[in-house]
């Protein structure tokens, strides 16, 4: 598929997720240690167990050798049996409840470290569960009172070790709890752990009743989805790059420190790339190309989804994960200050375990069978294209799923969610069990697993719940495995989609391919074609030319072929059909004829950007023209390929940046270009070379409209993709004459004739004869927008 499949190319000829650094150490023979408690054992007996496993870089594994210690370091807890909810670890009553899910577990224990021990890969002290206790139905619980300061806590669950039935039960194994809120481990990002260990033990933080954050009386903004600019951005790419100037680069704080810019740029909406918590070092091997190392950049592969990023706070681990999450906090806090709103890119598609090949850390460890997609004979579906596929809709990952969304929006603030390869979400679970679907046995195979479903039950419950139906839905509406739902997701009205046939068609027909027009003008009506039959309106369209998968906006008229050999993979990795045009010479050294043109061309993808119907999306970087030398594939690399340059961003501050800002001004002043239905003939009309003669053939490269705006009265914008200029005729308006606004083939920065411009009135006395009979010429491959205003010699 064009650049569908792009999220999941970005793993695709790599193992898949082995922690050591070579693919023997897959299948090394790990020393498993299995114990039964009694149902009669002592709720209050405390035990101490340091089975926890590190892994060498060189692909070996070390265990540390039991030892029993008979005093506790942490001195006893009062243990009582506890409550099944909420999941989690849960301030209540003096103390901390904890509660967590595994059906097929025989065995389960509480694991208290200290970050001491948790640096030693050492348990402090175990707290055995007593099944007939600590366990109702299938939730295993226990409350503890005592003294928590600087204590993190994991499960060891035990149980059948059968990869064929789906179970990966290891009591060696210390998992994560899926719904702990922050997770400590390395604090450092990018810096190796102990032994240049990639894969640390991690723990979760146990909250305390003084867990506070002052919000200042902040509020959801509840911006009209209508009104939104997008922004995309990396959270460690935007500031990390030296020239950001800022105290803590790379950071949450570090945006903070340039909120300004998006303020300035006309962003009232950033879109995180994935903040919760992940492992930078999943893929950490030498790259002799660029002579780094590779990372897990962008972070498309989740260890937990309540936790922050750690290694994104300034503070990274200190107190126990709480500053960070404070962090992200203030991020929220103060970006709504600046009146934007923060959206989170959330991957319920699958997580970092992988398949059958990957490290057991949380999910897999407590219930594979649950929290995976699987075949009847224990295989890993892949529709992500990265190992393993979340099972979604099934009741208890869907409830996790529902939990976490509402927590991000409670207790973080956050405005909304953007979710990677969201059609996942629509495919049937696996169950086990025919009975778990229609509630009676079956016959016959009516219901596979991975079937698209009509109405997904998560879906539904995500767009019914009364919190998270009032907060932005975005779906990237596709998936790895060829389910592709553009325009046809299921929506409950609600939903918006990335537009991925927006980006096609425009890149297209921007380019100057014959065949284009008449879905060009759909595009910039919103996409009636998709949305409108399905009682959608053009808001729910996400319009974008570029995110972070494939070529940015520079590259995209700099490159014909993608160039990702600095990946260290031979080129084979990323989309190879990106619809881009190198304008007549491939690469960054060319003519200055091509420079020009190729300027050109980048501000038509932005006029056209904004003055479509539907939300406008921008890829960080773009505002400055980015270049990421042509690589379409950039998930591996912590360097100036993803880092925003603020250098360049500063020399380009009076030419394509200044264009940029006074094109999203534009859209905000224009009441006609962000309208809560699709523009009928009583407001739009289109036009060819001549007025009210649109031309749709299969060679027209024009496209024309005037839209009736309450703000500015009338406006006229034309796209002129030839290889050749031409005349336009205007439409008349007697008693009105038509003013230029915006015109790309002009050089900055008469392309943009705001009332900042020196000598503007000299500038558009220039092309006075021409308006004075009503005709406007147009350069070749160019873009314009004219103004109706009072003609005053009239």
């Amino acid at each position: 598929m064009d650049l569908i499949q792009s999220s999941a190319s970005r793993f695709l000829s790599l193992p898949f997720h082995i922690p050591p650094r070579n693919k023997d150490a897959a299948e090394f023979l790990i020393f498993r240690q299995r114990k039964c408690f009694s149902h009669s054992q002592s709720l209050s007996t405390v035990r101490t167990s340091p089975l926890i496993q590190a892994t060498r870089r060189d692909g070996g594994s070390e265990l540390e050798t039991a030892v029993v210690v008979d005093k506790p370091r942490l001195g006893k807890y009062q243990v009582s049996e506890g409550h099944p909810a909420p999941f989690g670890a849960t301030v209540r009553d003096g103390g901390v409840n904890f509660s967590v899910y595994s059906a097929n577990a025989v065995s389960a224990s509480l694991c208290l470290i200290s970050l001491d021990d948790l640096a030693e890969n050492r348990v402090t002290e175990e707290i055995p569960l007593d099944p007939l206790a600590n366990k109702t139905g299938y939730i295993w619980h226990v409350f503890l009172k005592g003294e928590f300061r600087d204590v993190l806590y994991g499960y060891r669950f035990d149980g059948k070790f059968s990869r064929g039935e789906g179970h990966y039960f290891d009591s060696s194994k210390i998992v994560l709890d899926p719904y702990a809120k922050a997770v400590i481990s390395r604090g450092e990002f990018g810096v190796l752990g102990p032994d240049d260990n990639c894969w640390p033990q991690m723990a979760g933080m146990i909250p305390a009743a003084q867990d506070k954050f002052d919000w200042q009386g902040d509020l959801p903004l509840r911006y009209s989805q209508k009104d939104l600019v997008i922004y995309e951005m990396h959270v460690r790419g935007f500031t990390q790059h030296e020239s950001s100037r800022t105290e803590f680069p790379g950071t949450y704080l570090g945006i903070v420190e340039k909120l300004d810019h998006l303020k300035e740029l006309g962003v009232n909406c950033i879109e995180l790339m994935p903040c919760h918590e992940f492992n930078e070092l999943e893929y950490f091997s030498y790259n002799s190309v660029l002579g780094d190392h590779r990372m897990n950049f962008w972070g498309y592969s989740t260890v937990n989804y309540f936790s922050p990023m750690t290694r994104y706070s300034s503070a990274g681990t200190r107190n126990c994960g709480r500053d960070a999450i404070n962090e992200f906090k203030f991020l929220v806090r103060e970006a709504h200050k600046r009146g934007i709103e923060v959206i989170m890119d959330v991957v319920f598609n699958h997580t970092a375990e992988g398949n059958e090949k990957g490290p057991i850390l949380s999910f897999r460890g407590i219930d594979n069978s649950v929290y995976y997609m699987l075949a009847p004979k224990g295989e890993f579906y892949n529709y992500s294209g990265c190992g393993n596929t979340f099972n979604c809709n099934h009741p208890v990952v869907r409830q996790l799923i529902l939990d976490c969304l509402r927590y991000w929006v409670i207790e973080m603030h956050v405005d909304g969610f953007r979710f990677d390869l969201a059609s996942i979400m629509t495919r049937g679970s696996s169950l086990w069990d025919p009975v778990n679907v229609f509630g009676k046995p079956i016959e016959g195979d009516l219901l596979t697993t991975g079937s698209p479903l009509g109405s997904p039950p998560l879906i539904d419950m995500i767009s019914n719940d009364p919190i998270l139906r009032e907060v932005k839905l975005i779906a990237e509406a596709w998936d790895a495995g060829g389910l592709y739902q553009v325009g046809t997701f299921p929506h409950w009205q609600i939903w918006s989609e990335w537009n991925g046939k927006f980006r096609d068609i425009v890149r297209q027909f921007i380019k100057g391919t014959d065949g284009f027009a008449g879905a060009f003008a759909e595009c910039l009506c919103g996409s009636p074609n998709l949305y409108q039959e399905g009682g959608r309106k053009p808001w729910n369209s996400i319009n974008f030319v570029c995110a972070h998968d494939g070529f940015t906006l520079a590259d995209l008229v700099t490159y014909n072929n993608k160039n990702n050999l600095a990946n260290g993979e031979d080129n084979n990795d990323g989309e190879n059909h990106n619809n881009s045009w190198n304008c007549g010479q491939e690469g960054e050294f060319a003519s200055i004829l091509v420079k020009k043109l190729r300027k050109r061309q980048m501000r038509n993808f932005f006029v056209c950007l904004m003055v479509s119907q539907g939300i406008p999306m921008i890829y960080m970087g773009d505002e400055y023209g980015h270049t990421k030398g042509g690589n379409n594939n950039t998930y591996c690399h912590d360097n100036y390929i993803n880092y925003f340059r603020w250098d360049k961003k500063e020399e380009s501050s009076s030419d394509f940046y200044r264009f940029c800002c006074q094109m999203t001004k534009f859209r905000h002043e224009c009441k006609s270009l962000g309208l809560n239905d699709f523009p009928t003939a009583e407001r739009l009309q289109w036009h060819g070379h001549y007025p009210c003669v649109p031309d749709w053939s299969e060679t027209s490269r024009f496209v024309a409209f005037t839209q009736i705006d309450s703000a500015k009265g009338e406006i006229y914008v034309a796209f002129n993709a030839n290889h050749l200029p031409v005349t336009v005729t205007l439409p008349e308006r007697p008693g009105y004459r038509w003013e230029p606004l915006v015109d790309t083939g002009k050089p900055a920065p008469y392309d943009f004739l705001y009332s900042d411009v020196p000598e503007r009135d000299a500038a558009v006395k220039q092309y006075g004869h021409f308006l004075d009979a009503n005709f406007y010429p147009m350069h070749t491959y160019s873009s314009i927008i004219l103004i109706l205003s009072p003609d005053e010699i009239a």
